[in-house]
């Protein structure tokens, strides 16, 4: 799949969504047009443009005095990580049929590069090769609407697993499973692909609800 061109109302929809997610924009928060056209040096059309994206995502809803911040509640993350269960072992099984050398090699950099990370207890950089590992999965898959499901779903629920890759015994069983969905991968083994990839999402869910719970 190729890579396009990112237009200024898509640059703020990813920073406004990053940041509702992560939790800098608090839920009940009231986001206006004229605040974040100053805040981000834009005009007020793009910002209209992602607002109203966001308004489609539930991350915000619409007031008389502004666009305000939903966020996610636990019973959203839930809900994430059922979908994920469901529909994230048939990107796996799809990657284990269709990927071929030079994807598999992508996808071992990308794990080398969280074994890195993870062994220098690095939270920020852990994420981010999680992140890339599973977008370059859904890309494996050979599929747009497995990505397209996928991708924004895991977005989703980043400021969740930031407190979870911040247990480093969590953040080591992570990089443990995805190696292990590697290897499934790279085998070829469809079976045992989804297999893994259901075992680790549960395990995933497991650990941020158990964060939620203290």
């Amino acid at each position: 799949m190729e890579h396009k061109t990112v237009s200024i109302a898509e640059q703020v929809f990813e920073i406004l969504e990053r940041d509702i997610l992560t939790g800098l924009y608090t839920r009940g928060e009231v986001l206006t047009e004229t605040k974040l056209s100053e805040k981000l040096g834009v005009s007020r059309t793009p910002i209209r443009e992602a607002l109203r994206r966001l308004e489609q995502e539930r991350l915000v809803v619409g007031t008389s005095r502004g666009m305000r911040v939903m966020g996610l509640d636990k019973r959203d993350i839930d809900d994430i990580y059922e979908i994920r269960a469901r529909v994230e072992g048939l990107a796996a099984r799809r990657a284990a049929e269709r990927a071929g050398d030079a994807q598999l090699e992508e996808l071992r950099r990308i794990l080398d590069m969280q074994e890195f990370f993870t062994a220098k207890e690095d939270s920020a950089s852990i994420i981010d090769a999680d992140n890339r590992f599973h977008d370059m999965l859904y890309r494996l898959s050979g599929s747009l609407v497995l990505y397209d499901t996928l991708s924004p779903l895991h977005r989703k629920i980043v400021k969740y697993r930031r407190v979870s890759i911040g247990n480093s015994a969590r953040a080591r069983e992570s990089f443990a499973e995805h190696r292990a969905i590697f290897e499934a991968i790279a085998a070829h083994d469809p079976d045992r692909a989804e297999e893994l990839l259901l075992r680790h999402t549960v395990n995933a869910r497991k650990s941020i609800m158990s964060q939620e719970e203290n």
